[in-house]
């Protein structure tokens, strides 16, 4: 049952039997074990488990183990339209030091040696050999209000399993549709006593929660497709892009005035994160890639979404950075166009951005040619150009 209070995640029971007739508030009326997809469920179960070993040296514990964003909202709602890129495991972890971060790496690396198929000689195999061939990226954050470690295996699939290490963090979610979390505390350890499989009559009862504050809310947002936050200013710059693709995937804002304010600050926080053209490009390239694998179609309306908000909502940028941005954008979803063989020449293709509302100087220049093609003259116009489909 929902048990949360203010100022900490609020939980509800899945896979927790209630009397016949009886659906008691945030329980499932009907018990049946955590359905995640097959391979994501194995992953969880061993590389988790793998993970939440005691440490080597130990001197690092890890008390907690839950399945964390897209992943979580995918069990608790398959219809979303969200899907899931990565499976994200967090775990509790005290990281007083660098030697506790040293060891949460020296322990994942060695649990990776378990998944090495039989007959490989594991002694002639270095913790460097294994993090180049399945490690794709490792980040340490120690500072006053943050202080966790992650690492992401990588998948020739490209659904990444990432292990987020944790002692604090202040903001664990953007929005409320990616702040459950469910915990597989009980899930482990019935794979590791129970010598029955599980089955409908015959499992472990699994609590999800919601670190947004009010589990039913989210989880209402998650349904009907809501986008809604709370302390917008402590989302940081990635969240303008987590917004954009909520837009494209058919999200809405619950609040229209609320929104407006919300993408001032998400912009702003986008740009201080991220504040040179080729740091932009680095994330946007890195976002397109890693978020819309088998959904190659929908990079180019991802690009005119965030074209659009960047275009109303910044307002932290001077005119020539503004432009910059813009042009970024716009030769990037140029560029999508003519990998998927829209457009024939990409040479040929002339490209406009919207102005600022508040630009009304009769000399201000509105026409930009992408970098891709050669610079053409034109006679200035009092009038501007809006931003038009390449087609």
């Amino acid at each position: 049952m929902a048990e949360g209070s203010r100022g900490s995640p609020e939980r509800a029971e899945l896979g927790a039997g209630a009397p016949a007739g009886r659906a008691a508030r945030g329980v499932h009326p009907h018990p049946r074990p955590l359905e995640l997809p097959h391979a994501a469920h194995e992953a969880a179960r061993h590389r988790a488990g793998g993970a939440r070993a005691p440490a080597v040296s130990g001197t690092s514990t890890c008390a907690r183990c839950a399945l964390n964003g897209s992943a979580a909202s995918h069990v608790l709602h398959e219809d979303s339209g969200l899907g899931y890129k990565d499976l994200d495991l967090i775990f509790r972890a005290d990281l007083k030091g660098e030697r506790e971060f040293q060891t949460v790496k020296e322990v994942v690396l060695h649990s990776l040696l378990d998944f090495l198929p039989a007959g490989v000689n594991k002694e002639k195999i270095t913790p460097l050999t294994l993090k180049e061939a399945y490690v794709q990226k490792m980040v340490k954050v120690c500072n006053d209000s943050d202080r966790w470690s992650l690492i992401s295996l990588s998948n020739n699939s490209g659904k990444n399993v990432e292990l987020k290490f944790v002692d604090s963090l202040r903001r664990q979610f953007e929005f409320s549709v990616d702040s459950f979390q469910i915990r597989l505390d009980s899930l482990l350890l019935f794979y590791e006593c129970s010598e029955n499989p599980m089955a409908e009559t015959f499992h472990p009862s699994i609590v999800g929660e919601s670190v947004y504050g009010d589990f039913e809310e989210a989880l209402e947002h998650l349904r009907c497709k809501l986008i809604c936050t709370r302390n917008p200013e402590e989302i940081r710059g990635g969240g303008l892009l987590k917004y954009c693709h909520l837009l494209v995937r058919g999200f809405r804002a619950a609040s229209q005035p609320h929104m407006k304010q919300l993408e001032r600050y998400m912009c702003s926080r986008f740009f201080i994160d991220f504040p040179d053209v080729a740091e932009q490009r680095r994330k946007l390239e890195s976002y397109l890639q890693n978020h819309f694998v088998g959904l190659e179609e929908r990079k180019y309306e991802y690009l005119s979404t965030l074209h659009g908000v960047v275009s109303e909502s910044t307002v932290c940028l001077m005119g020539h950075e503004r432009r910059q941005a813009l042009s970024l954008i716009t030769m990037l979803a140029v560029r999508v166009l003519a990998e998927q063989n829209v457009i024939p020449n990409v040479a040929n293709v002339t490209c406009y951005y919207q102005p600022a509302p508040y630009v009304a100087d009769g000399n201000f220049s509105n026409y930009y040619v992408a970098q891709v093609q050669p610079v053409y003259t034109c006679q200035p116009s009092n009038t501007f150009c809006p931003w038009l489909p390449c087609n």
